[in-house]
């Protein structure tokens, strides 16, 4: 059985230098929500490396897809693009200034990998393990919120009997809040 569902996010782009900042900063966005902190750092550098590959070599265009998805205990970050040719980790010379994107990956990383998709392009991905157990979100997160019920007539009684009638300090909630990020 699984007790946590699948967290997913999907972010649609082109692979250029001004972009790859701004999903870096979407994707360490999405994993604080999902109270992951500690994975902020790998999985920033590791979508960055990534999306440096895309930018530098990929055929024939830059678009791609980043996605990141969270199940059980193991978070997957994984770029597909359109270009078919595989990538390869290479030895690179101790002064160069690139050419260790993948093996960084692999460094920082639980796994990693590439899955051909033919004449479609490929996906490139890492994993890396979650904080155990992952922390579970609550419904609908608001801070200093009292529940509230509604009966009939369209009058409502908070939950806890203290508070029957009605605090000075307390917030009334009646409709779920939302998030700006998807998740």
């Amino acid at each position: 059985m699984i007790s946590q569902p699948s967290r997913h996010c999907t972010v649609e782009l082109q692979a250029l230098p001004s972009r790859i900042g701004q999903v870096r900063r979407i994707v360490s966005a999405q994993l604080r929500y999902w109270h992951l902190d500690p994975l902020i750092d790998p999985a920033a550098l590791g979508v960055t490396e990534l999306l440096t590959n895309v930018h530098r070599h990929a055929q024939p265009d830059k678009m791609c897809t980043v996605e990141i998805e969270l199940l059980l205990d193991r978070l997957t970050v994984s770029v597909h693009d359109h270009d078919p040719r595989m990538p390869e980790v290479r030895a690179a010379d101790p002064l160069a200034t690139c050419g260790r994107g993948l093996a960084m990956i692999a460094a920082v990383s639980e796994s990693w990998g590439v899955r051909p998709d033919g004449p479609a392009g490929k996906t490139v991905w890492f994993s890396l393990p979650a904080p155990s157990p992952a922390v579970a979100l609550p419904a609908y997160p608001l801070h200093g919120a009292m529940p509230f019920t509604e009966v009939q007539g369209g009058a409502g009684r908070y939950a806890d009997p203290a508070l029957a009638d009605g605090p000075a300090h307390h917030t009334v909630v009646k409709t779920p809040a939302r998030s700006a990020v998807v998740g």
